[in-house]
């Protein structure tokens, strides 16, 4: 004969319960892009289409570099959307986001502990005062561009400069190209000036514009 049990044999304890909660919360949010952005105030939401990481796009990225205790640098984070998808999606990396406008870190944080994900975490602080020996893998969506963008721009706090732009590009290439073999990039609306010759193409999506790299 079946049993059937009462349903306070299945009740969660208080933990448990909070933890449900969280996972329930964090799940709508991720839903999509729409869902997501309402984390931010209304002028941060009007630049998401150009300018933060689409949730699909991060995810794919994210599958990519996401390894098990792997740190994971996103260079110029903006408000932390590609770091909190992946802290969502790999619970077991850590992400990173470096990001120059005091600003907009204030956001990615307040996000952050709004999704309570322990495992991101975000730098203020400009890419070439990183210590790039201290990450595993790298996400890069494009974020020099902004300093030859005439019309898009996300405020007016960052000069335009083609100098500024071509010694960003130059220094990154550098850095990436130091570290070890293994180490994976992904590149998103990127003119690849920043690759060292020393990355393979791994693997391409949505159109091209996403693209995976690895030093071999």
């Amino acid at each position: 004969m079946l049993k059937v049990y009462p349903s306070d044999d299945f009740q969660l304890n208080p933990a448990e319960q909070q933890f449900a909660a969280k996972v329930n919360k964090n799940e709508a949010l991720f839903v999509d892009d729409d869902a997501f952005d309402a984390l931010y105030p209304g002028h941060i939401r009007t630049l998401s289409a150009r300018h933060w990481t689409p949730l699909s796009v991060a995810g794919k990225a994210a599958e990519f570099l996401a390894q098990a205790g792997s740190r994971v640098l996103d260079i110029g984070s903006g408000v932390g959307k590609f770091c909190l998808a992946g802290a969502h999606f790999y619970p077991e990396s850590f992400f990173y986001g470096v990001e120059q406008r005091h600003e907009l870190i204030i956001y990615a944080e307040d996000a952050k502990n709004c999704l309570r994900l322990p495992n991101a975490h975000f730098i203020y602080a400009n890419m070439t005062q990183i210590n790039f020996k201290e990450f595993d893998h790298f996400y890069f969506y494009n974020s020099f561009y902004e300093n030859v963008d005439l019309e898009d721009s996300i405020d007016n706090t960052i000069d335009t400069s083609y100098s500024l732009y071509d010694y960003y590009t130059q220094y990154l290439r550098a850095a990436l190209d130091q570290k070890p073999a293994g180490t994976r990039l992904v590149t998103y609306h990127s003119a690849e000036e920043e690759i060292p010759s020393s990355y393979c193409l791994a693997d391409v999506s949505y159109d091209t514009l996403l693209k995976m790299w690895i030093k071999i």
